[in-house]
């Protein structure tokens, strides 16, 4: 009984090939735009935990400057090489303390120039921000204790300024420094905001200090908390003691904040998750509108079909045989949109990702609600048109023209 309503029900379909399309087509566009505006939410948010990931593992950056939203922001001096030290030495938890400073500099190598962040820090720096070498060697402590005019360039710093020629031992022009070329770091890639990680010098920073800015400023500290210390207890640990080194009195207001890259990455992934969820929400009405467009459709094809409803009944049908053949034709109706909107929803959410180079996450979950989702706006618009049909008096059926 079913699979011959439901071999009916494709003939009709089929029957009527263009219309029948044309009422898949509301299930079929918000099928596919839900599935590809949450791969695509889903993909960003991955990406954006990963560039905050490159950072650093259980990674504090501490800056000068109370924390605010919006442009009012507290005037506050910088921090001291003192400050780290003291970080360095009065909290346990603290792994590595890596003080620096940053500006952006013109780079000049031969007829080769270059315009990059240049950093200046110690030693800890590599491991904090994660960086590996890949030719030559890393700053030592000589270097940082006697403010050598020595770097280590990015590796995208190093391919625009000498190409596919060796860099390790040359000497080039960072501002008015000229300094020598001790080491290439291993690529990293993008970081935040699209942000190139190798784009990037690192210099002593005493050297930094003395001869690109003049003076002994520090701008961020990042320290890096121990695998079996809590982050949340260095990082008050660390409020606690800048407060008592920048004399501020009880009640008063941090002039430095202290972030946790871990809450930078959980309050990323919850507000994209929120604006996905948003624009699922929006790309669902979608469905609604294609339910409605099937309901309108299937009342259409119930007058159609009314001399063709009455023989049936009269012939011994029963007014459930009847809403039963309305009901499948209405779900396979939506069923075979769910199916097109997923493919759809898929590719698009692929070509989507690819083009703006975020990785393809897949949401089974989100897939199986969409399509589950578009079976039930089947059977939900469908009913009302089934059970006219079902309802019918077989005589003034068959008297209908």
């Amino acid at each position: 009984m079913i699979l011959g309503t439901l071999w009916m029900a494709l003939s009709e379909i089929r029957r009527n090939a263009m219309r029948s399309f044309l009422t898949m087509l509301g299930i079929i566009i918000g099928v596919g735009s839900v599935i590809a505006l949450v791969t695509i939410g889903d993909g960003t948010t991955a990406s954006v935990k990963q560039s905050i990931s490159s950072l650093g593992d259980n990674l504090l950056m501490v800056r000068p400057g109370a924390h605010r939203r919006g442009p009012s922001r507290s005037a506050a001096s910088s921090f001291e090489l003192a400050d780290a030290d003291a970080i360095r030495r009065d909290i346990a938890g603290a792994a590595a303390v890596a003080p620096s400073g940053s500006k952006q500099q013109l780079v000049v190598y031969g007829n080769q120039n270059w315009s990059t962040s240049v950093t200046g820090s110690t030693t800890d720096y590599f491991a904090v921000r994660g960086f590996e070498i890949d030719q030559g060697r890393l700053m030592n402590a000589a270097d940082v204790k006697g403010g050598r005019p020595v770097c280590v360039l990015g590796a995208t710093v190093a391919k625009e300024l000498f190409g596919s020629g060796e860099a390790l031992d040359e000497s080039i022009r960072v501002g008015k420094l000229s300094c020598r070329v001790i080491g290439v770091l291993e690529s990293k890639g993008a970081g935040t905001m699209g942000m190139d990680n190798d784009d990037t010098i690192i210099l002593p920073l005493k050297t930094f200090q003395q001869r690109i800015v003049g003076n002994r400023d520090v701008s961020m500290i990042y320290v890096t908390v121990a695998a079996d210390r809590s982050t949340s207890n260095v990082k008050m640990q660390i409020e606690a003691l800048l407060r008592e080194r920048r004399r501020i009195g009880p009640g008063a207001e941090d002039d430095f904040n202290v972030r946790d890259v871990a809450e930078i990455i959980e309050m990323v992934s919850s507000t994209t998750a929120m604006l996905t969820a948003l624009l699922a929400a929006i790309a669902g009405v979608s469905l609604l509108v294609g339910g409605i467009g099937i309901m309108n459709i299937m009342l259409v094809s119930v007058t159609e079909r009314t001399r063709e409803i009455g023989i049936r009944l009269a012939i011994g049908a029963r007014g459930r045989d009847v809403l039963l053949q309305f009901l499948i034709e209405a779900m396979v109706l939506s069923t075979l949109g769910g199916f097109i909107g997923v493919a759809l929803g898929v590719t698009g959410g692929w070509a989507a990702t690819n083009a703006m180079k975020v990785p393809l996450v897949v949401s089974p979950t989100i897939v199986a609600i969409s399509f589950a989702f578009s079976a039930f706006i089947g059977v939900l618009f469908g009913f009302l048109p089934a059970r006219k049909a079902a309802n019918l008096d077989p005589i003034d059926a068959l008297r209908h023209e």
